[in-house]
Parts: structure tokens; C-alpha cells; sequence
């Protein structure tokens, strides 16, 4: 077998590449260590921020948290929200004295809560927005809530909107029926029987176990029978 020959071409354009590429490093070697040296700085820095100011300040906000849970929990909607001049300072100062904690954000949701159960649907929208979360049982609820504050305000079909994407963030039997429950009746308050029924036979046939399910049959009367 005859033996093939090495392809100097391919073994200088290869060996070209090397060379060009130590010149390159040789000649800015001081600028490569300066870039890697402030990149390994910044590590460092947020290494640093994160031990000794995130993370205490994370447990501070912990703390702040247990009282207003408390007052909540309790139905006193406005000690939880603006604090007790005591030793609990408040949802609302939680959320600004620890912005970008964790309990802050939860703190969001129990506020928009807290002034949805006293009435104030303008803040409740602000708050229940600005709360973020990626589950599948406390982000629907909020969604669904942030629709609740729609209707409640006469915006019935921006209502609808947020009951529809809450019942999809679920996708659960627990929560999404009743969500699209919430749905069907918004529309037969818009007297849109046709879509009420649509989403009602949604739960009858992906959640027919539910709750909501068992009883769905006559709702899809009712709205059928003021079609006509």
C-alpha cells in the first residue's frame, strides 16, 4: 500500500497559525493579563458582596417577614402592610429597605394581597405585578388575583385575559378549573354565552375530576339556555 504523503501545505498554514498567534499574545501580553486580572477582580467583588451584604441582608429580610405573616394571617391587612411602630416595620418597607432579597419579592404578593382584601385595586395591581415567580401554584394565584382586581375594577375582559394565562401557568387540576371557571362567568357578565361555554366545556374535558368539574354540566345548561 503506498503511503501518503503528509500535506505540507495543511502543516504550514497550521504551523502559520501558531506563529501569528504568539506574536499576538507577545505583543499584548500586558493588556491580556490587565483584561484577565480585572475579570478574575470582578469575580472576586461579587463573591464578596454576595458573603458580606446579600445574604445577611437576606436574613434580616427573613426576619422582617415573620410578624407581617403573622398580621396576615390574622386578617389585619393594614398592621401587616404598614408595620405596627413597634417591632415590625412593615410589607411596604420591607420591599424598599430589601429591594433584591427574596422576602422582598414575596413581599410584593402578600402586599398587592393585603390591599386587594382593603379595597385598593390600584395598588394591589402595582404590587401583585411586580411580584415574579416561576411555580406552578403561588404565580398562577397571583395572575388569577391580578385578574380578580380587573373585573372588580369593571375591566372585565383584561380580567379574562389573566384568568386564561393563570389557568395555563397551573396546568394543574387543582388550580386551572377555577381559574377557567372565573373565565366562563366573566364572559357570561360580558353576556358572551358562546365563549362561556367554550370554557366551560374546557374543564369538562380536561378536568372532569375537579371540583369545579363535578358541577360544570350546569353551568353549560345555564349558559345555553340565554343563547337562545
Amino acid at each position: 500500500m503506498a503511503t501518503k504523503a503528509p500535506n505540507t501545505t495543511t502543516e504550514q498554514n497550521v504551523g502559520e497559525i501558531f506563529s501569528r498567534s504568539e506574536q499576538f499574545i507577545e505583543k499584548y501580553q500586558k493588556q491580556i493579563i490587565i483584561g484577565v486580572s480585572a475579570v478574575i477582580l470582578l469575580v472576586v467583588a461579587i463573591i464578596g458582596i454576595r458573603h458580606a451584604y446579600l445574604i445577611p441582608k437576606e436574613r434580616e429580610a427573613e426576619n422582617a417577614m415573620f410578624k407581617g405573616e403573622d398580621y396576615f394571617a390574622q386578617n389585619q391587612y393594614k398592621l401587616a402592610l404598614e408595620g405596627d411602630s413597634v417591632s415590625y416595620i412593615g410589607f411596604e418597607a420591607i420591599i424598599d429597605q430589601y429591594g433584591f432579597t427574596k422576602s422582598a419579592n414575596l413581599a410584593k404578593a402578600y402586599a398587592g394581597i393585603c390591599y386587594y382584601k382593603l379595597g385598593n385595586l390600584d395598588n394591589a395591581l402595582k404590587y401583585l405585578k411586580d411580584f415574579d415567580a416561576n411555580d406552578r401554584m403561588i404565580s398562577p394565584a397571583i395572575t388569577g388575583l391580578i385578574g380578580d382586581c380587573y373585573v372588580n375594577q369593571g375591566k372585565v375582559e383584561q380580567g379574562i385575559d389573566y384568568f386564561n394565562k393563570a389557568a395555563s401557568k397551573a396546568d394543574n387540576e387543582l388550580l386551572s378549573p377555577v381559574f377557567l371557571k372565573k373565565a366562563g362567568l366573566a364572559y357570561e357578565s360580558l353576556k358572551d354565552y358562546k365563549k362561556a361555554i367554550d370554557i366551560y366545556a374546557q374543564i369538562k374535558d380536561k378536568y372532569p375530576n375537579s371540583l369545579e368539574g363535578s358541577s360544570i354540566d350546569k353551568y353549560i345548561d345555564r349558559a345555553q339556555s340565554l343563547m337562545k
